[in-house]
């Protein structure tokens, strides 16, 4: 054992902080629509291989070949799972954060619209729904720096928040060196917010979820004898209990090809209810979780 080694598997440990949550929520429960359709890898994108992950049924990566099966099961999402969305989170008031792939976005203004109309955030997912694990770090760099000005002309405005999702070991810094970004979400490492020192720079990391996530529908990840929306009531239920004591932050992650579906969605909608039906918690976008905590709990790093 050294004292360089890079991970942190101590967190906050016994004592987390409380991070008084406005009206003293028991929980911040943030919601989160990945958009990517229209950015996944695909031969018609210059890629070397068509998509495979999160599909309905399991499927290769077919080398030189488009894929219609998944473009097309690609292409639900943003034609009719958005708007059935969309309907669900409106018409229940519940905020939400997209996190946009930036290519998806400039190819759907009528969603970006309809995400400004609801004055839903719209956080950067990158410029491609890709594995950037396998790409250079200047190939990585020159990504980002296209993610941020593309996602400005599709959306009007800067991203400040950022998920990359299939991340390499570069990005944050890159992230962190591009500058602007309030927080950012590549990680699965805690129920609150935390800070990491990258070079001399402090960076608000809000992390985000696989388990609360309906990618679990797909690729057997499985939900077993219960639905998404049992398991979220689930964790819901032992994180508003644990906040009598120690408040938490719930992210609930969707797809709008995936949960977009109709049986999907009607099962999501009930746990819509339960959320929208309780006064205890703080129901809000992950800027708003990063405000509150650049106020509340600024960095310490010096």
């Amino acid at each position: 054992m050294t004292t360089t080694y890079p991970r942190d598997l101590i967190g906050y440990g016994a004592n987390p902080p409380d991070p008084r949550w406005p009206n003293d929520a028991r929980l911040a429960v943030q919601f989160v629509i990945n958009f990517e359709e229209g950015g996944e890898r695909s031969i018609l994108h210059g890629d070397r291989t068509s998509e495979a992950f999160l599909t309905e049924e399991p499927t290769r990566e077919l080398p030189n070949i488009r894929n219609l099966n998944v473009e097309s099961q690609y292409e639900y999402g943003s034609r009719a799972g958005f708007w059935r969305l969309h309907r669900a989170f409106t018409e229940r008031n519940i905020p939400v954060t997209v996190f946009g792939i930036a290519q998806a976005l400039d190819r759907h203004p009528d969603a970006v619209a309809a995400m400004h109309e609801a004055n839903w955030e719209i956080a950067s997912h990158g410029l491609r729904w890709i594995n950037y694990a396998e790409m250079s770090e200047d190939a990585e760099r020159d990504h980002i720096t296209q993610a941020i000005e593309l996602h400005e002309k599709a959306t009007g405005s800067r991203p400040t928040g950022w998920y990359t999702g299939r991340m390499s070991p570069q990005t944050r810094r890159l992230i962190t060196e591009a500058g602007g970004f309030r927080y950012d979400s590549d990680s699965f490492a805690d129920d609150l917010p935390y800070w990491e020192k990258i070079g001399d720079e402090p960076r608000l990391v809000i992390p985000y979820t696989l388990d609360n996530n309906d990618g679990r529908y797909l690729n057997g990840f499985g939900f077993q004898s219960e639905s998404f929306s049992t398991y979220l009531t689930h964790a819901f239920d032992l994180l508003r209990a644990e906040g009598a004591a120690a408040p938490k932050m719930m992210s609930i992650g969707l797809h709008t090809r995936i949960v977009g579906k109709p049986g999907r969605a009607a099962d999501l909608m009930r746990f819509l209810d339960t959320v929208a039906a309780s006064d205890d918690i703080w129901l809000t976008r992950r800027i708003d979780i990063a405000e509150h905590w650049h106020q509340h709990h600024p960095s310490t790093y010096q």
